[in-house]
């Protein structure tokens, strides 16, 4: 068990993974953190961005050179179609929301960055035998929310819409999918919502800020001089 919330922690979990494992042939990224009051993860990073695009982009790149060894292997990242929210894509002057804060409107951005993520990933991973795709798992009955994460009318909406939501199992078909169906062998780069392939948002496609996300998250996580 690690925290993805704080770069030591997703370090150390990395490291005990490799030493217990020879192979790691599926990866798949599940974090969906909403907050309605803005905060700090002990790195120093809000929240939100924190846990839903630095601990998962850190731990993949930590057990990365194992995945390529493992090939054919997949690596999986629950994104969500709340980035469409994020129409102008990413403010990479304000990634850390310092400007202004609105709880569902920062986890639409972590979730765009989770495409970027996946899409800069996948073309960094050509001809290694290994794919990266993202997905929309739906709404599903989860503890997304929950233990006073959201507040006010959101966190009361989420109290009064999960007893109409599909449940976990739901929730883990395209996950799955992704990670063990023959019908994806070779499929890199893609979103997908109920196992099917679906174009994302115009800004989601925006391989330029992909790539620099790639590069400004590096510096973040200390894998290379900031």
């Amino acid at each position: 068990m690690f925290d993805l919330g704080s770069l030591e922690s997703v370090r150390a979990g990395a490291a005990d993974l490799l030493g217990r494992t020879e192979r790691i042939d599926v990866l798949v990224n599940n974090a969906g953190l909403m907050l309605t009051e803005r905060s700090e993860t002990k790195d120093g990073f809000e929240t939100t961005f924190g846990v839903n695009h630095l601990g998962p982009f850190l731990l993949t790149l930590l057990l990365l050179d194992r995945i390529k060894e493992s090939a054919p292997a997949r690596i999986v990242n629950v994104s969500s179609t709340a980035h469409q929210s994020a129409r102008s894509g990413l403010n990479f002057d304000d990634l850390q929301s310092k400007g202004g804060y609105q709880g569902m409107s920062v986890y639409g951005r972590t979730k765009l960055a989770n495409i970027y993520f996946t899409t800069e990933l996948a073309r960094r991973l050509a001809g290694t035998g290994v794919t990266a795709n993202c997905l929309h798992p739906g709404t599903i009955r989860s503890g997304f929310g929950g233990d006073g994460d959201a507040g006010g009318f959101f966190g009361w909406g989420i109290k009064v819409a999960r007893p109409f939501m599909a449940g976990p199992v739901k929730g883990a078909e395209t996950s799955v999918y992704l990670a063990s169906s023959p019908d994806v062998a070779g499929v890199t780069g893609q979103f997908f919502t109920r196992c099917r392939p679906k174009t994302p948002s115009k800004a989601a496609r925006d391989d330029a800020a992909a790539a620099r996300l790639w590069e400004v998250s590096e510096q973040m996580v200390g894998l290379v001089p900031a």
